[in-house]
């Protein structure tokens, strides 16, 4: 019988073939401290871009105003700290494009102390937040310490998501939490100054601390990231009902939530928060330039039509929607190929993903930042199915082949 004899390998496939193989082999052996050193390098490179390159915007001023109620009491003081500081911290440029925009929102409040005072209770109600800035104010510039918040969020972040896979013998997976960390858009989240980051790092450590059993971190890590955004009452409340509603032990999470809820009323008061209503007027369906005593009708309509220009900005314009689809078909493929996540670890899973749902039909809003916090810990809750599944597809690409029996047809 006549054989084709195989084609002689050109000097690039000599090459490379050898080279290839030989890094295959290498990352299989060192899959671990590689994973763990690149995802480090990737974290420290963030916090680096969010001191080096930080993202000026709006939001800076009312939460530095918060800041220095204390000091500054009356409206106009507290407007013309508020805008002093930003313009010492920031470039001309920066400053400029915070100031004007041709006679619309931002130069109206540039101009008027007791309109842009009427906004602070919306900010107000971040208190832990505020705190911070407060605190640290004292001893270096306001800006810097935002910055600075920033930077500790970013390395506390990275920090527990490296810590969670390391108990799960997942450092190997590291690199992909990297990439997802990437397309949920963390650089700008690190870059922003506003408190949506600390809460994902906090919020992270406490689900962590509940992965692993840990009842007393669990409630304060999860009681501190509400403080630092009260708007994580949504998933706290979804979190709380389904582990009632599974049986599934966990006081820690419960007493972080029924602590939350107390401190929402209170500070909700203290904060002179407008209500839900009217904050979800400014927010997305037209900013209002005075907000005391600003009490619009509840209407049908006005919601549906925010729920649905903020869903078509999400899908369009945000990766939120993406990245949780994304982790929403990583546990359906786990789940059909046998490896599915365990009771304590799937209830987690679900509220993630439900808070995340709740929280946009609560407060329609298409930001990625507002969504972040759910983004990340369903792929770290992946790590464990998907290393079984690397370790069954390892043990069946090295069985023996079988022996051919003569007479076997082929």
């Amino acid at each position: 019988m006549l054989t084709k004899s195989p084609a002689p390998q050109n000097p690039v496939d000599r090459l490379t073939e050898p080279v290839l193989t030989w890094g295959e082999g290498t990352y299989a052996r060192l899959a671990a401290p590689i994973g763990a050193a690149a995802f480090a390098l990737y974290i420290l490179f963030t916090a680096f871009t969010a001191w080096v390159m930080p993202d000026a915007n709006w939001d800076m001023l009312p939460y530095l105003a918060i800041a220095g109620e204390g000091t500054y009491p009356d409206a106009q003081a507290l407007h013309d700290y508020a805008y002093s500081t930003v313009k010492s911290g920031v470039s001309a440029g920066d400053y400029k494009a915070l100031t004007d925009d041709g006679g619309g929102f931002r130069s109206h409040m540039a101009e008027n102390a007791a309109d842009f005072h009427s906004l602070l209770g919306m900010y107000r109600i971040k208190f832990l937040y505020a705190e911070i800035l407060s605190t640290m104010s004292a001893v270096m510039s306001p800006v810097e310490a935002m910055r600075l918040v920033s930077v500790f969020s970013v390395l506390l972040f990275g920090a527990i998501a490296l810590m969670w896979l390391r108990s799960e013998g997942a450092l190997a997976l590291a690199p992909a939490v990297g990439a997802v960390l990437i397309m949920a858009d963390f650089g700008d989240a690190a870059r922003a100054s506003t408190p949506d980051l600390l809460t994902s790092a906090l919020l992270l450590g406490g689900l962590y601390a509940y992965v692993r059993g840990r009842e007393v971190a669990t409630a304060i890590l999860l009681f501190l990231a509400f403080m630092v955004r009260p708007d994580n009452i949504v998933f706290l409340a979804v979190f709380a009902v389904l582990l009632v509603a599974f049986r599934q032990k966990s006081w820690g999470a419960l007493a972080g939530f029924a602590a939350s809820i107390v401190a929402y009323f209170a500070i909700s008061h203290w904060a002179h928060h407008p209500g839900w209503w009217p904050h979800l007027w400014f927010s997305s369906i037209e900013q209002h330039y005075n907000m005391d005593g600003f009490e619009p009708p509840f209407s049908v309509t006005a919601y549906l039509r925010a729920f649905a220009a903020s869903l078509l900005r999400a899908v369009s314009l945000n990766s939120w929607v993406g990245v949780s689809v994304l982790a929403l078909a990583g546990w359906f493929a786990a789940a059909r190929a046998g490896f599915r996540l365990d009771r304590r670890a799937g209830i987690l899973f679900a509220a993630l993903v439900l808070g995340a749902l709740a929280k946009f039909t609560v407060f329609p809003i298409h930001d990625t930042r507002i969504y972040f916090p759910h983004l990340i810990p369903p792929f770290l809750l992946l790590a464990t199915p998907f290393m079984a599944l690397w370790a069954a597809a390892a043990r069946g690409q090295n069985r023996a082949p079988l022996p051919i029996i003569p007479g076997d047809k082929p």
